[in-house]
């Protein structure tokens, strides 16, 4: 029997998950998708209809590459993915904003609820994504944020595998650690295995306190063949 993506995703050791991001800023997640659904989210980037917008990365200077969002309603992989993972990850997400002492309102337990919070602050625009680079292809250091709410962790899931599919093409994280150099990661990842990760900041324990270090993403240069990717964001855009 199949498993469901539910199952995969209660299956993940959270405890740990969140041990890691709290650690380093990210965490790895093990299998969320099989080789069908990897390979029908891949097929879908060659349609227009699935998508609300294709920005190709040189016209911005954001790398060599390009990436499709979707449109509503998501493709229903897409939205069980980002339904199942958002209660656990707002778990951390309210630990987090509890550690750094903020005043905001807390994330809420269900995905639908912060959407809902979202679209008050006329962020409407669904933000998951495929992303695409071909030999040569790379992403800039970056950011995803896209207007006042912006959820504190995202998620990027291999639609392919490196070594078979593509050669480089790592997943690059940089943390910029106040008055001290930034430090890198490289990470991969099998593919329908994902990476939860930190969207801008994490709280990190020092003498005085806690306090935010920021983190950016990237996507190290892809030497050969084709790197699809599956990005889930949990906030939407204006």
């Amino acid at each position: 029997m199949v498993q469901s993506i539910q199952n995969r995703v209660a299956d993940i050791a959270w405890e740990r998950v969140f041990a890691q991001l709290s650690e380093s800023g990210y965490a790895p997640t093990g299998p969320l998708l099989n080789l069908e659904q990897c390979a029908g989210l891949t097929a879908l980037f060659s349609k227009e209809e699935p998508f609300r917008s294709h920005v190709v990365m040189e016209r911005y200077r954001f790398g060599k590459g390009d990436y499709k969002y979707f449109r509503y309603p998501l493709p229903e992989v897409v939205e069980q993915l980002r339904t199942a993972t958002y209660p656990h990850l707002a778990k951390i997400a309210n630990r987090w904003s509890s550690e750094l002492g903020s005043t905001e309102k807390p994330f809420p337990p269900d995905h639908k609820q912060f959407l809902d919070r979202c679209h008050r602050a006329g962020q409407k625009q669904p933000t998951p994504l495929v992303l695409h680079y071909e030999a040569g292809g790379y992403n800039c250091l970056h950011q995803d944020l896209y207007g006042e709410v912006a959820f504190p962790l995202q998620l990027v899931v291999m639609l392919g595998q490196q070594g078979r599919d593509w050669e480089g093409g790592e997943f690059v994280l940089v943390e910029n650690v106040p008055r001290a150099q930034s430090r890198a990661e490289v990470i991969t990842a099998d593919q329908g295995h994902g990476i939860i990760f930190t969207t801008r900041y994490r709280p990190v324990r020092g003498t005085k306190g806690n306090y935010r270090v920021s983190l950016r993403h990237g996507v190290s240069r892809v030497r050969r063949g084709a790197r699809f990717t599956l990005g889930v964001i949990y906030h939407d855009a204006k």
